[in-house]
């Protein structure tokens, strides 16, 4: 009987050996908890594609956040559902409108614990669901939207915000909201831009999240899910505007575009697991098919290993306490 000269068993023969050998590992403060803030409502509202995730009232959304960062989450990303919407997203740069309000109320909450962050896009605020303003032929307008985001941008930085996510997919956005702040002496606010924004079939939960209004699709901006290159090229676009850090999103399926861009890039790669990839497992969990805690936590552990700096999830909270947990 032969015997084989190599054993990698070995580095697998119990816990503790595991985890001396372990290559990746999720922390709490790698974590990014997104939150959706609702205009004109006393109580949280649940999300009914999104078991556990509400519309939050102002006075819930200082709760949820005091205790994200009890549990030691890295950052809110907030995103705001008004009430009122027009054709331009008046709302969205209105220092009264619900995200703007939102912002400077978790600035002073929370601001000193974590990183308060807000969605930069006009997609929630505008009567017709698009990110950006729509010319005469119903296209969108990427150069009159690069104004409405830089006034966006000012709002928030105004706010408070201390990291803006621009996630509308405009050409030039991160260097004209740059170039803005940096005029208007907010220089120290950080750009989050979300550089391989994939047309995903995955985000369906989403917009019932923040009652979308969109009619029709978003390729003429997002990315092709088909094109990996692409993704790279917006990356490494967007760093070179002046982005402090690139977003890949979604990340189930996109990993190995998270890992290129990582291999590509110079500064921090996050990125965002989707509603459609949260109500997926929460699903599976409430049907007996998979172990829930399990497979959060191996999907987190996956996100990272590809490469993710740190991660957009609507687990943040719940995922941080199990991961502070499991280290005492």
């Amino acid at each position: 009987m032969s015997f084989p000269d190599i054993r990698p068993r070995r580095l697998r023969q119990s816990t503790a050996v595991r985890d001396l050998a372990r290559e990746t590992d999720v922390l709490p403060r790698q974590l990014v908890l997104p939150m959706f803030v609702r205009e004109g409502v006393t109580d949280a509202v649940p999300i009914g594609s999104m078991p556990g995730v509400v519309q939050h009232s102002l006075d819930s959304l200082r709760r949820a956040a005091v205790e994200a960062a009890e549990a030691g989450v890295g950052g809110v990303m907030l995103f705001g559902v008004p009430t009122v919407r027009d054709a331009i997203g008046s709302g969205a740069d209105d220092p009264d409108g619900i995200l703007n309000v939102a912002t400077a109320a978790l600035a002073a909450e929370v601001g000193d614990a974590l990183v308060v962050q807000t969605d930069l896009c006009l997609d929630e605020f505008t009567d017709h669901g698009h990110c950006g303003v729509l010319a005469a032929d119903g296209s969108v307008d990427n150069d009159a939207t690069l104004e409405r985001y830089t006034a966006m941008a000012l709002a928030q930085a105004r706010a408070g915000s201390h990291l803006l996510g621009l996630s509308g997919m405009m050409d030039g956005q991160v260097a004209a909201i740059r170039r803005a702040l940096d005029a208007e002496g907010f220089a120290d606010t950080l750009l989050l831009a979300y550089a391989a924004k994939y047309a995903s079939a995955f985000y369906g939960p989403f917009r019932e999240a923040v009652d979308s209004q969109l009619t029709g699709d978003r390729r003429t901006y997002q990315l092709d899910p088909a094109n990996r290159r692409e993704g790279v090229r917006e990356a490494l676009l967007d760093e070179a505007e002046g982005a402090d850090i690139v977003m890949v999103k979604p990340a189930m399926s996109f990993l190995d575009v998270l890992r290129e861009v990582r291999d590509s890039v110079h500064i921090p790669v996050w990125a965002y697991q989707i509603s459609g990839e949260y109500a997926m497992v929460e699903a599976a969990s409430a049907n007996g098919w998979i172990d829930r805690r399990a497979a959060i936590l191996e999907s987190l552990l996956s996100i990272r290993r590809a490469g993710a700096d740190a991660v957009l999830t609507y687990w943040a909270t719940e995922a941080a306490g199990w991961l502070a947990s499991s280290r005492r």
